[in-house]
């Protein structure tokens, strides 16, 4: 067995079962392993960017890495933007880097980089696999740090003759340290400053935007106490049927005026605040300056939990805020992006409206179109 199949053979046995991919010559052994692994799906990307950006979406979703596999270093450049996301994110994400094969790159070829040194940009684990008979153990540890709560970008590199020889051994998984719980010393001292009466922001992040966060979070959000969330959630799970909370204000000025008049801010799973940019004259804190800053649980604890133990302290009989179904009202008047959308959010109902009616000639003539397309051989 060849290092990429002992690869991909741990991946599939460490739950990883999809590969985005943008590969060149030196990760053509790995394209070949896959279909010797039909447990691990490789999906063709066109550019790098796309492929990092679905595998960071796709982790955000599943809760557990996919692999993306990129070509040399200028291959990892040009997907480090969304790999930048992924980091800022906390998403769990393994980046496979294929390299000059070890007796090449004192040569100097024209793609030779310095690979650790931009994958070291936006991961918190580097390895190089020196040997094909470690692979199997690299990828198995690459997986299990991509895991460790809340969520990292790994990074394997590896070398095209490490890939292509014999000799290499799929690993079984590595145990992932679950997320660390937070000391009842520090629910308590949260649920002080709530005791207070003065009002208090609690920021919400990461795992808290999910439905047992959320609903814990609710019921503490009553009186002085108000709900936010991060700017640019990794994902929030909203809709009928969830508390609806509302994000802190991209812009510095009006983030600075719905914090505002807080006393205390709570962080869980959240960072404190700051400006995107620095501006003239202008602090880069948002916290206003009479706030005191309390962490109830970093990204890496089990915040959900976190707020369930806060909230039955500090409000045992309360009950969630949930949103609860609606439906946009058929609109009228002009054409545009927003009635379009609440004429499709409202098909079911009768057509009432020039703005719905108009909307479904528009999608009507293009089915038509299509049909043509088809039936005609036509552009």
């Amino acid at each position: 067995m060849n290092g990429a199949q002992a690869l991909l053979r741990t991946l599939a046995r460490c739950g990883v079962n999809v590969s985005f991919a943008n590969p060149g010559t030196s990760e053509m052994h790995f394209v070949a392993a896959l279909d010797a692994v039909p447990e691990v799906r490789g999906v063709l990307c066109l550019f790098e960017g796309v492929a990092t950006g679905a595998a960071d979406g796709y982790g955000r979703m599943a809760d557990r890495p996919a692999s993306v596999l990129m070509h040399l270093g200028p291959g990892l450049a040009n997907g480090l933007a969304n790999l930048h996301n992924a980091r800022r994110a906390r998403t769990p994400l393994l980046v496979v880097v294929g390299d000059h094969a070890t007796y090449h790159k004192r040569y100097d070829a024209p793609l030779e980089s310095d690979i650790d040194a931009l994958a070291g940009a936006v991961s918190r684990w580097v390895r190089r696999a020196a040997r094909p008979a470690e692979v199997g153990a690299d990828t198995a540890e690459a997986v299990a740090a991509a895991m460790t709560p809340p969520g990292r970008v790994a990074t394997l590199i590896l070398p095209a003759d490490v890939s292509w020889s014999d000799g290499a051994k799929p690993a079984f998984p590595n145990a992932v340290r679950a997320a660390s719980p937070v000391p009842d010393e520090t629910v308590g001292a949260a649920a002080s400053a709530l005791r207070t009466g003065e009002p208090c922001v609690i920021l919400l992040g990461g795992a808290a935007l999910r439905r047992a966060g959320l609903e814990s979070a609710s019921r503490l959000a009553t009186g002085p106490v108000s709900l936010l969330c991060e700017t640019f959630p990794a994902r929030h799970e909203r809709g009928a049927g969830l508390p609806h909370v509302d994000r802190l204000a991209y812009l510095a000025e009006f983030a600075s005026a719905q914090l505002a008049g807080a006393r205390h801010l709570m962080l869980a799973g959240a960072s404190a605040p700051v400006s995107f940019f620095a501006y003239p004259a202008k602090p880069s804190s948002l916290v206003p300056d009479d706030c005191t800053v309390h962490v109830l649980a970093e990204p890496g604890d089990d915040v959900a939990g976190a707020l369930t133990a806060l909230a039955d302290l500090v409000a045992p009989g309360a009950k969630p805020t949930l949103r609860q179904p609606e439906r946009p009202p058929v609109p009228d008047g002009d054409l545009t992006a927003e009635t379009a959308a609440m004429s499709s959010a409202g098909c079911c109902q009768r057509p009432r409206s020039s703005a719905t009616r108009r909307t479904r000639r528009v999608c009507g003539l293009a089915a038509r179109r299509q049909e043509r397309r088809r039936t005609t051989g036509s552009r």
